[in-house]
């Protein structure tokens, strides 16, 4: 199989969390393809400045659409690479709690999110009343993934390098008091889109625990336009067959019943209407032993 058949192919059957990654990588490539090829034939023309999201409202009355397409689009190879390192780690810990649906969500309204505060923040704060600017980038997205796993997983703990294990929360806590304090940098609105990003994250888990899916409206809108976010079902065959000695049966139930306990842990924290649809067959399954 060919290489490009293998990113197809991936894409297709990848979770939704790998065809944002995709994605974003896809806009960046097209971009800098683009840009090369304008700058060789000597005609100058930007696709970022399409895709990018203006703070002057005229400009973005003609260009709706920006709300979503910044998200996906990056300046250079460093922003590109820390801010999908973050979405990676931060989404792969997100999706051991939540189904794609949810990351999805996140990703999407946690952009939105950011990018109105940053519009609102340049056209009614009198700091910026003679700035024009642009945003891009999917570090609000990142932030509010990161906050809504702090919010819902607080105590979890992870390894960052060279410095050791930390909580959740202090790590958005400290992400987040650093784009406040970084407002007065040289890239205020990116700072102020972290925070718009931030929020989401809180409010999603909030509403989240109150049994309202703040993302579901939006979520279904996509899933009917097949091809892009929806995940291309796989055919799963199995046979059962008895465990072969008694060690393998033994391990066989250990590894069942500690799924079992991890399901049960998540009803407790987040209810039963945030399982997947797998882990509802395995209870359902399970209760008719």
């Amino acid at each position: 199989m060919d290489i490009i058949s293998e990113i197809k192919k991936s894409f297709r059957e990848g979770s939704v969390l790998t065809r944002i990654i995709y994605i974003n990588l896809g806009v960046f490539l097209l971009v800098k393809l683009l840009g090369v090829v304008s700058l060789l034939i000597n005609q100058p023309f930007s696709l970022s400045n399409l895709l990018a999201l203006p703070s002057e409202l005229s400009a973005l009355l003609y260009h709706p659409y920006t709300f979503i397409t910044y998200m996906f689009l990056h300046e250079n190879l460093f922003h590109i690479i820390f801010n999908l390192l973050g979405l990676y780690w931060f989404g792969k810990m997100l999706l051991y709690h939540f189904e794609n649906n949810k990351l999805l969500g996140l990703y999407l309204l946690g952009g939105i999110s950011g990018g109105a505060l940053y519009v609102i923040a340049y056209n009614f704060l009198p700091v910026f009343a003679s700035v024009d600017g642009i945003l891009i980038g999917s570090s609000a997205s990142v932030y509010a993934i990161l906050v809504a796993l702090a919010v819902y997983d607080p105590d979890r703990e992870i390894h960052l390098f060279f410095i050791g294990k930390f909580a959740l929360k202090y790590i958005a806590i400290f992400y987040v008091l650093l784009s406040v304090l970084s407002i007065s940098s040289t890239n205020p609105g990116g700072n102020i889109a972290h925070l718009g990003g931030a929020f989401w994250g809180w409010f999603y888990i909030s509403r989240l625990r109150k049994g309202k899916d703040t993302g579901f409206a939006l979520i279904k809108f996509i899933n009917s336009v097949p091809g892009w976010f929806k995940p291309k079902p796989k055919m799963k065959v199995t046979y059962k067959q008895p465990p072969r000695h008694d060690h393998e049966y033994n391990r066989y139930k250990n590894m069942q019943q500690e799924e079992i306990n991890r399901i049960l842990d998540k009803i407790s924290k987040s209810g039963y209407e945030n399982l997947s649809q797998q882990e509802k067959d395995l209870l359902f399954n399970q209760g008719k032993k």
